[in-house]
């Protein structure tokens, strides 16, 4: 690389680094948020909570690696063009194709490792993350809290007046919705206490009274000294697969197929819309000064609603078609932007 291509990937790298900063922070913060959901209905700790985050890394790292290469690249050469510095560069005999040979080269590069992350990495750690809530689900250590309403144990809603150590309740009720199969039910208990057992839950209650409303408008009471329900049996954990034997029924399971085609389109992303970065990037700032950001949305949002389109219409050859169409389309406007020009 000459010195003038360093230079440039000085600027761009400098412009990229902060924004990927930016909107790996913002995604993070998305899929935070989707991990502390869980916690309403599973005990976890911070460092599992950490843990689950690792394991949407990888899907974090498809969402803004190749935005934020367009973006930057753009903004890299919008800027450099507003200093007049392009001008400069091409007055000196350095060619724009020098400039798009060395970024997409560059993109070229990022769009393989972002195919590996999609094709090893996601996988792993989508098989990894199911199995981990589920592990946590059978050991049945759920967040039921005094004075809390929507709390459920198995398929009961549960209310307690006061609780000591998350195990030992006071002042408990719990409702049965009617279903085909069980009558309404209804169970008032002065005492109780939750016992772990293997792959269970048992909720033991002490000196209280149970109600069944039948369909004809009955109610029979029992009085107990003593009832225990149980959750259902611990779910079992899905042995992990290879990456052959995941990607096997690609062509045949749909939400596979959709997200192996939108994450290809994504990680094709930058090496498919280099060109068009460096065509809205490099301007004769005069008059060409308000356009970027415009030509920046466009471009990903239009990609972005195609990739989704497409991957829901048909899967399995979305990713090939869009990507050949996106970098033919790149190429066309560089060579009638600046190609042409310069």
């Amino acid at each position: 690389m000459d010195k003038t291509g360093k230079y440039l990937v000085k600027h761009f790298s400098e412009l990229f680094g902060s924004l990927f900063f930016i909107l790996f922070f913002i995604t993070s913060i998305v899929f935070f948020i989707k991990i502390t959901a869980l916690t309403s209905v599973i005990k976890m700790n911070f460092i599992e909570l950490g843990t689950l985050y690792l394991y949407l890394l990888p899907k974090t790292v498809v969402y803004t690696l190749p935005f934020t290469f367009f973006i930057a690249l753009s903004i890299t050469l919008y800027n450099l063009s507003k200093e007049n510095e392009t001008v400069v560069l091409f007055t000196l005999g350095y060619n724009p194709k020098k400039i798009a040979k060395l970024f997409l080269a560059l993109s070229s590069f990022l769009s393989f490792l972002l195919i590996v992350d999609v094709l090893v990495l996601i996988p792993i750690s989508k098989q990894l993350n199911t199995n981990f809530i589920e592990y946590k689900k059978s050991e049945a250590k759920f967040n039921i809290k005094a004075s809390e309403f929507g709390q459920k144990l198995s398929n009961w809603l549960v209310y307690i007046d006061s609780s000591h150590d998350d195990k030992d309740f006071k002042g408990i009720a719990l409702y049965q919705e009617k279903n085909e199969k069980e009558n309404e039910k209804f169970i008032l208990a002065n005492t109780a206490n939750i016992e772990k057992e293997v792959g269970y839950l048992k909720l033991k209650m002490t000196n209280g009274k149970a109600f069944e409303f039948d369909k004809n408008g009955e109610v029979k009471q029992i009085d107990f000294r003593q009832m225990d329900i149980n959750t259902k049996s611990k779910a079992s954990l899905e042995p992990m697969q290879s990456l052959k034997e995941y990607w096997s029924d690609v062509f045949t399971n749909e939400s596979k197929a959709y997200d192996f085609s939108f994450f290809m389109l994504i990680s094709l992303f930058p090496v498919c819309t280099t060109l068009i970065a460096i065509s809205i990037g490099i301007v004769t700032y005069r008059y060409e000064k308000n356009g970027v950001y415009f030509f920046i949305f466009c471009t990903v949002s239009a990609y972005f609603a195609l990739a989704v389109l497409l991957s829901k219409l048909h899967p399995q050859s979305s990713f090939v078609i869009l990507s050949i169409v996106s970098f033919f389309i790149s190429h066309q406007i560089y060579k009638k932007r600046i190609e042409s020009r310069y």
